[in-house]
């Protein structure tokens, strides 16, 4: 069990610890000068004789010094709040209390001390003031010890109310990547670099590898301390001590707020979308983007909030925020944190983690505020999953998952209902009906442009992504139309995307203008007239000439050779046939035999050789070309198929 202490300055903390385990804290030489905790300090007692050992933590109760005591608030089971007979509640009792119930510790043991140095008129009256003060929030029913730590009054009750406590302490779960966030590190003779934390998930062992701080710097475990004794493994729960190694590791490197992270947990993020609370005493309501210093697991990070709900939220009323934050951070799902003013003088409020991974876009979306209430609602992946599925038009990254709940995912239970959607980036979950209705919608889309271009045989990917507008990622769209063409339910020609019974249709037009061109192109052959050419002989604007061909290029019944110069689909067969006869005489082809087999120039043969070459026929080699025999026109049977 983790024990802290909370409460305003010189009211006991520390001589209480002292009490309860005979050990003294305020070990620095400054703490001992000024007479007050200046930073976290650590004890560690058996609570009796047979009884494992406690960790105490001991925090310090000045204002100056707020940003020390959340960083040791960490992992606490249970607080012991101290106040003292002679001051009764004063504001680092409020403040402290605010934190313990913002950041979710679950029990709470009320302690007034100094009653030796005062009438037991006065320790009734601390009562009823301690007792006022707990009445609204979640400890109002906290147990209540009054102790001297001088006389030694009340430490055996409140030693075996400890007791009792550590036996009811739930046991949690070490099923996750192991989490620790750094509080301490120093340099140990002989040794090395130590770290010291509160183990917040997982499990961590000697000899395992570590991801540390930002940069996610591999570490080593060289070995270890658990509730200040030697140990092969760690877990959840305990404070732990860390020996580590690493090439180039330096002490300066290492800091309060770094992390200690199972290398695939390891994802810094800067937008974090939380369940916020403002606390019932502000004197003003919170406005929409305010900076804020935040406290999350030991690090102190300033950010600005932007409230998604409205753009401003009233003291004691909750909110979901997004947390725009000036530095990168790990969290994952349900980590408490803390909100502080702007200079650091007053605690705001707090609230949990959501997402770790926010989107920063249609983040006030009527969508993404139901996937938040799932989220607020959800105290594990499983309640989570299939709501977060059902809801989600773009389909969820399991790896996020995997991180934004510290779940391996070889431990989830997936719901029936689930499909897992194989991409180029990754795999993709969504629900079954969703995936078909993806289907669907793409299909009447199709069916759509279809209607409106008749005279094209379809998109391609991209121009099909956009004209349906569904929302998809890249990925995840080309996920579907494969899908949709190894069903058979979408046809592709070249990068053209079609039903498979559409028919290219041109208007009467373009109809009447190809009856005008294609007697033109028959008649010349292997030396077809260029686009201006055709549209001199027709009498129309280059431009339509130009656009009709590039439609029938589309469809296959002409090919675009060079720019403005067209060939028809069986004239393309014809000079397909003859390179075929060429290579079985000779099978490396010259361009001069080529030439003089169509009878035309030199120049205009090789444009047709680079185009051949373009398709994937033929195989340039120096001025020369050789068949190459995988291509599907190569087949003699195909030489009189479209290209």
């Amino acid at each position: 069990m983790i024990v802290g202490t909370a409460g305003h300055i010189d009211h006991g903390k520390t001589a209480l610890l002292e009490a309860l385990t005979g050990q003294a804290g305020d070990r620095r030489r400054e703490e001992r000068e000024r007479g007050i905790t200046i930073d976290l300090g650590y004890l560690y007692a058996p609570l009796a004789v047979d009884a494992p050992l406690t960790g105490f933590i001991d925090v310090p109760g000045h204002e100056r010094f707020i940003h020390n005591m959340l960083a040791g608030a960490q992992g606490i089971d249970l607080v012991l709040l101290v106040v003292a007979a002679d001051d009764g509640v004063m504001p680092q009792t409020r403040e402290h209390l605010a934190i313990v119930e913002l950041l979710g510790i679950p029990d709470v043991l009320v302690v007034i001390s100094k009653c030796d140095r005062v009438e037991s008129a006065r320790i009734e009256q601390v009562r009823t003031q301690v007792r006022r003060l707990l009445e609204p929030g979640p400890y109002a029913n906290s147990a209540l010890f009054e102790v001297s730590s001088q006389t030694g009054e009340g430490i055996d009750e409140l030693r075996q109310a400890l007791l009792l406590a550590q036996g009811q302490v739930l046991e949690r779960s070490d099923r996750g990547g192991f989490r620790l966030d750094i509080d301490r590190a120093f340099s140990v003779s002989g040794a090395g670099i130590v770290v010291t934390g509160t183990a917040l998930a997982g499990q961590v062992t000697v000899g395992d590898t570590l991801l540390l701080g930002q940069s996610g710097k591999p570490v080593r475990v060289r070995g270890l301390h658990a509730q200040n004794q030697t140990a092969a493994q760690a877990w959840v729960g305990q404070r732990v001590a860390l020996n580590l190694s690493a090439e180039k590791l330096a002490l300066e490197q290492i800091h309060r707020g770094d992390w200690l992270l199972a290398q695939w947990l390891f994802a810094p993020t800067q937008r974090i979308d939380i369940d916020l609370r403002l606390l019932p005493g502000e004197t003003r309501a919170f406005e929409h983007f305010s900076p804020v210093h935040v406290h999350l697991g030991t690090q102190d990070v300033t950010a600005r909030v932007a409230l998604l709900e409205d753009t401003r939220l009233a003291p004691g009323k909750r909110m979901f925020a997004q947390l725009l934050l000036n530095a990168p951070v790990h969290a994952v799902h349900g980590d408490p944190l803390v909100l502080r003013d702007q200079s650091a003088q007053r605690t705001l409020g707090g609230g949990r983690v959501l997402d770790p991974f926010a989107p920063s876009r249609q983040r006030r979306s009527p969508e993404r505020l139901a996937q938040l209430q799932i989220l607020r609602e959800a105290e594990s992946l499983e309640q989570a999953l299939l709501a977060l599925i059902a809801r989600s038009e773009t389909g969820i990254d399991p790896q996020r998952l995997e991180r934004q709940f510290n779940r391996m995912r070889a431990t989830w239970r997936l719901p029936p209902d689930i499909r897992i959607v194989a991409t180029r980036q990754g795999q993709l979950l969504f629900s079954e009906s969703r995936w078909l209705d993806r289907q669907q919608t793409l299909l009447q889309q199709l069916a759509r442009f279809h209607e409106q271009e008749p005279d094209q045989l379809g998109p391609d990917r991209d121009r099909l992504r956009r004209f349906s507008a569904m929302g998809l990622e890249r990925p995840a769209f080309i996920a579907l139309i494969d899908e949709l063409l190894a069903n058979g339910a979408v046809a592709s020609s070249g990068p053209w995307l079609h039903l498979p019974d559409h028919q290219v249709k041109l208007n009467d037009q373009d109809t009447a203008l190809w009856e005008q061109i294609r007697p033109l192109m028959e008649q010349a052959i292997f030396d077809p007239p260029w686009v201006r050419d055709l549209a001199t002989a027709c009498g129309q604007g280059e431009s339509e000439v130009r656009l009709l061909l590039r439609k029938l290029a589309r469809i296959g019944q002409v090919h675009q050779v060079v720019r403005d110069l067209f060939y028809l689909e069986s004239t393309i067969g014809e000079m397909v046939a003859m390179l075929l006869q060429l290579s079985a005489a000779e099978p490396v082809i010259g361009a001069a035999a080529f030439r003089d087999t169509l009878g035309i120039g030199r120049k205009r043969s090789i444009q047709i050789l680079e185009f051949f070459d373009r398709i994937g026929l033929t195989r340039r080699i120096g001025d020369k070309r050789q068949i190459r025999p995988d291509n599907a026109l190569a087949q003699p049977h195909k030489a009189d198929n479209a290209v």
